[in-house]
């Protein structure tokens, strides 16, 4: 049976808002002092996550905050939004964070409403958010819950007697009340204050040309047993992409404040364990050592986010392994019966300009693939998928049965063959139709270089 997983907030701390999607979150600023919010400390904020019940292989529940602190510059004032995330179940959804005039949200141990004038860009602060609860339901009681967050930056406390925190703040353990609820929870994020004004984008670079790349290509060798280790990515990735942002910075000198750009390294902040399950969820099957069989190529995407301003730049990275050969695709020779077009994986859109002409070889896939109501045959060339597609109809052909006894023609005038195809007989076409002088549609017939035509009017 599914359950809600709620949150549940005092009326400072209020998660209010929920959507699948993260709305829009309410701005809290140094000068809205009186800022109020309707929730009472009786309110909860519906999660429903498509839980059951909570088992001992299903406890783990990801709390990760995305907060966004903008420190006061110039006419800028310092402001607090954001959201918070439950994933439960394999499903995700987020509340707003709204409210801070009962205490319950904090800056460096201050009421937010009154430590928001104090910070400035670029300053590094600690956002404490309490009061936060969740509801399981009353099956679940007695039950024990993890929370943990896949921020590096979040740590739990708890003032709940049931809650037990680890050491380092990481996770904290409750155990569910009487209905299957807990409650009295801190969740912390130590934050960067953004600068506002600076609107520049992160760009990467590869390292090797000095060129902006929006994706890239590396390589990497596996070890004899053709094995990789997880660990590996992320530092061959650094090698060769770099990622930065320009920065404008107010310097004085004997004739007063000037302004001057400089460009900034931008951290990349995608982790180990991130990149780990991007390739799971690719289908590389990684032990607990975290080695893997290594493919030939496979793509991991990574994150560069500012600390300057919050903005984000992600980079995919197609990874080669040098020395594990491309896997090779099961082809065939087919011969083209009818000039045909090669067509992108829709079907429709035509790969280039260049035609497949009759009578002419072709290495495709073993079988054909059904796009739309066609069936097509992928090219294959030096045993990779091309990714270009033709119309099986102009190399297998198609059935049709004949309506009337039909000829079989070499030309608009001359027959073929004294050959009479009768009524009821199945003969296999090829591709479109031609138009002869006369005026009238035939199509190709038997699997040969001859000229051999019926008449369109008789199928």
């Amino acid at each position: 049976m599914k359950k809600n997983l709620r949150i549940v907030s005092a009326a400072a701390a209020a998660l209010l808002a929920v959507a699948p999607v993260a709305a829009s979150a309410v701005s809290v600023n140094a000068a809205d002092s009186t800022a109020t919010t309707t929730a009472k400390a009786t309110d909860y904020t519906n999660i429903n996550l498509g839980g059951s019940a909570v088992s001992s292989n299903e406890n783990q529940v990801d709390v990760t905050p995305a907060l966004t602190l903008n420190g006061k510059k110039g006419n800028i004032k310092a402001s607090l939004t954001g959201s918070i995330t439950a994933s439960f179940g394999g499903k995700s959804f987020t509340a707003n964070l709204t409210g801070t005039e009962q205490n319950n949200v904090t800056i460096n141990g201050n009421a937010a409403k009154d430590e928001l004038a104090n910070v400035n860009a670029g300053d590094t602060v600690t956002v404490s958010v309490a009061n936060v609860g969740f509801n399981f339901g009353s099956e679940n009681k007695g039950k024990k819950v993890t929370f943990k967050s896949s921020n590096s930056n979040v740590t739990f406390a708890s003032s709940n007697s049931n809650a037990q925190v680890s050491a380092n703040g990481q996770t904290v353990t409750a155990t569910l009340d009487q209905n299957g609820t807990v409650s009295g929870l801190t969740v912390v994020e130590r934050l960067v204050a953004y600068d506002a004004t600076n609107t520049n984008d992160v760009v990467f670079y590869n390292i090797a040309t000095g060129q902006p790349v929006n994706s890239g290509d590396a390589m990497v060798l596996a070890d004899s047993n053709k094995q990789l280790n997880v660990a590996a990515i992320l530092p061959a990735v650094k090698s060769n992409f770099t990622a930065t942002q320009r920065v404008t910075l107010a310097q004085r000198n004997g004739n007063g404040t000037y302004s001057q750009d400089q460009i900034n390294p931008v951290k990349i902040n995608t982790t180990t364990p991130e990149i780990k399950d991007q390739l799971e969820k690719a289908g590389i099957k990684i032990d607990d050592n975290g080695n893997f069989t290594a493919l030939h190529s496979f793509k991991v995407t990574v994150k560069a986010t500012s600390d300057v301003n919050g903005k984000s730049k992600e980079l995919p990275v197609t990874f080669t392994v040098a020395n594990v050969a491309e896997p090779t695709v099961a082809s065939q020779s087919k011969m083209i019966m009818h000039n045909a077009y090669y067509y992108k994986e829709d079907g429709t859109t035509r790969a280039n300009n260049d035609k497949a002409k009759r009578y002419e070889s072709v290495t495709v896939a073993m079988s054909t693939k059904k796009i739309g109501n066609k069936d097509f045959y992928e090219v294959i060339k030096d045993g990779k998928a091309t990714g270009m597609y033709i119309n099986a109809d102009n190399i297998d052909g198609t059935k049709r049965t004949l309506k009337h006894n039909a000829y079989v023609y070499k030309t608009s005038k001359k027959r073929a063959n004294k050959v009479v195809l009768k009524k009821g007989d199945t003969v296999v076409t090829y591709g479109g139709t031609y138009t002869f002088k006369n005026g009238k549609q035939y199509y190709k017939i038997y699997n040969n270089t001859e000229k051999t035509y019926v008449k369109a009017s008789n199928f």
